[in-house]
């Protein structure tokens, strides 16, 4: 093993990681075929810059244990035991009702245009009125972006609509 090379954890960013080790790109494709969008400069740029491992375990509905250790024994790094899962909010929860969006934003357009919609939705998130409900269509889940928003105590709500379509609903109580 390279000692200068990145050392593997669910904090790694996405896009150092293949950055560091190319040669996982497909070993992370494999092992969450979500990230087959990877192969898209565009997300590339955008998604795999801000993702962690960790998100996108989440995004894959795989343990990030299972997939840091896949990626760490690809490359001769020891294995790591005992990593925090990160959980979205997949049921419907109480708080939802319709008539309480107050406004939306579909990132897909975005994302097509090389732009990072983070900026945007947190200055929208930060002037949503409470008890009201902020709509995001997104082609995957912005994990980045829920764990962003629940830090700042807005709750969220993920509804997969397909594979390339997620409306993820954020509620400031």
């Amino acid at each position: 093993m390279d000692e200068n090379k990145l050392i593997i954890t669910p904090k790694t960013k996405v896009l150092q990681l293949i950055e560091a080790y190319p040669q996982l790109e497909e070993v992370l494709i494999g092992y969450v075929p979500a990230f087959e969008k990877l192969k898209n400069p565009v997300l590339r740029k955008t998604v795999a810059r801000v993702a962690t491992l960790q998100q996108a375990a989440a995004i894959g509905n795989v343990k990030v244990e299972e997939l840091i250790n896949v990626l760490r024994k690809a490359v001769g790094q020891d294995l790591l035991e005992g990593a925090d899962e990160m959980e979205f909010t997949t049921q419907k929860p109480q708080w939802f009702d319709s008539k309480k969006v107050d406004s939306e934003i579909d990132v897909r357009v975005m994302l097509q245009a090389g732009e990072q919609p983070v900026n945007q939705i947190m200055a929208d998130l930060t002037d949503l009125s409470s008890d009201k409900i902020y709509k995001v269509v997104a082609p995957f889940i912005t994990a980045p972006l829920i764990d962003k928003a629940s830090s700042l105590g807005i709750k969220h709500w993920v509804e997969k609509i397909d594979d390339e379509h997620f409306n993820i609903y954020f509620y400031k109580p």
